[in-house]
């Protein structure tokens, strides 16, 4: 037996009761009590001794029994009931291997279940983390929704105003056109017509008793006459050219553009091209009502004295540019409905998109104003007969 090992404390201090025990125990025979070495087996679990340290002091008491005992019968029978004895000091220690062995197939099976739940709480989490993210997403997209629903309610309710203000504006001015309209037929149709019925029931008179300056009367009615007819297709020219219908676009241009320059005295340019003629009836009415209101604009608000006109041929449109060198403007600020006094750039504007153009102002004070109205040649909407 290894000396040092045995020089243990712990050991020590069970070596003397064992030794004891097991020489009463060898001394009284088969009748003889193992509970002795049963509270030594306890003893020696309670001072935290192992199977091994209890053989050791088992060995060294059994060795310190057989050095006086020569017969190897005697010896062999004393080893074997030593071997009882110590198989029955060594029980407690075996219940405590077993119990720490239970406690650890018990403590194994707690691991493997926590185990088993920690990786379960990990899935729950991570689905938990996705699920979180998409609400997020689904929170995120909702919001983003709801500011643009806002957004065009905003857009719908200011363009419902513009709308509202534009078919005010609209009335107005149609109520104001059919107002001059009738005041020229009153007075200027009206007098004319009355005058020349005065006229002619004089001459009748005149007729049966003085022949003489009857022509001249009746040249001073023809010229009455004359007037009246003139004054009627103004006004039809302003309602509708009959050269647009009869003659095409471009020879409308033409004599509107002269009649302008001989009543405001500005000098107007027209360049274009033959193909525009082939455009339906609504869009070439499109592009003189667009030259048309251009040019009265001009006339009130410009004070320009050269306009160009220009129509020139695109891929797929035709694009009419008007430029005049007068005052300009803030094109932002005249552009909106609210503030907007000139009616007409808003007519232009409405006219070219229904026929699915665009239309564009570029303008600054001092700089002068460039109308661009580009419309196409095909149209994907139905466009009317007639504008």
């Amino acid at each position: 037996m290894n000396s040092a090992y045995i020089m243990n404390p712990k050991l020590r201090t069970l070596l003397r009761p064992y030794q004891a025990a097991l020489s009463r125990y060898l001394k009284q025979g088969p009748a003889a009590s193992l509970q002795p070495a049963l509270r030594l087996g306890r003893q020696a679990v309670a001072s935290g001794l192992e199977t091994l340290d209890l053989a050791l002091i088992h060995e060294q008491a059994l060795i310190t029994q057989a050095l006086s005992i020569h017969s190897s019968s005697v010896r062999n029978r004393i080893v074997k009931r030593a071997g009882v004895f110590f198989a029955e000091a060594i029980l407690p220690m075996e219940e405590t291997h077993r119990s720490a062995m239970e406690a650890n197939v018990h403590l194994s099976r707690l691991n493997e279940a926590l185990n088993q739940r920690t990786m379960d709480l990990s899935a729950s989490n991570r689905k938990l983390k996705k699920e979180i993210a998409k609400r997020q997403i689904v929170e995120e997209t909702l919001r983003k929704s709801e500011q643009d629903s806002i957004r065009l309610l905003e857009q719908s309710r200011l363009m419902q105003e513009q709308l509202r203000r534009l078919s005010r504006r609209v009335l107005s001015a149609q109520e104001e056109e059919r107002k001059r309209i009738s005041r020229e037929l009153h007075d200027v149709i009206a007098q004319m017509l009355t005058g020349i019925n005065v006229r002619l029931a004089t001459l009748k008179l005149e007729a049966t008793t003085n022949a003489k300056g009857l022509s001249q009367k009746i040249s001073r009615t023809q010229r009455l006459v004359e007037r009246s007819v003139d004054v009627v297709h103004r006004f039809a020219r302003e309602l509708r050219p009959a050269a647009l219908d009869d003659l095409g676009l471009i020879p409308a241009l033409h004599s509107s553009m002269k009649s302008f320059t001989k009543e405001t005295g500005i000098r107007v340019s027209l360049t274009a091209f033959e193909g525009v003629e082939k455009m339906s009836s609504a869009k070439r009415t499109v592009l003189y009502r667009v030259a048309h209101e251009a040019l009265t604009n001009i006339a009130r608000h410009a004070q320009a004295t050269r306009v160009d006109v220009n129509i020139q041929r695109l891929p797929k449109a035709v694009c009419m540019n008007i430029h005049d060198n007068g005052k300009g403007f803030e094109v932002k600020r005249v552009l909106l409905v609210g503030r907007c006094k000139r009616l007409g750039l808003l007519g232009i504007r409405e006219r070219v998109e229904m026929v699915g153009g665009k239309f564009t102002v570029e303008s600054a004070p001092g700089a002068g104003t460039t109308l661009h109205a580009q419309i196409p040649f095909v149209n994907g909407a139905k466009e009317p007969a007639r504008l």
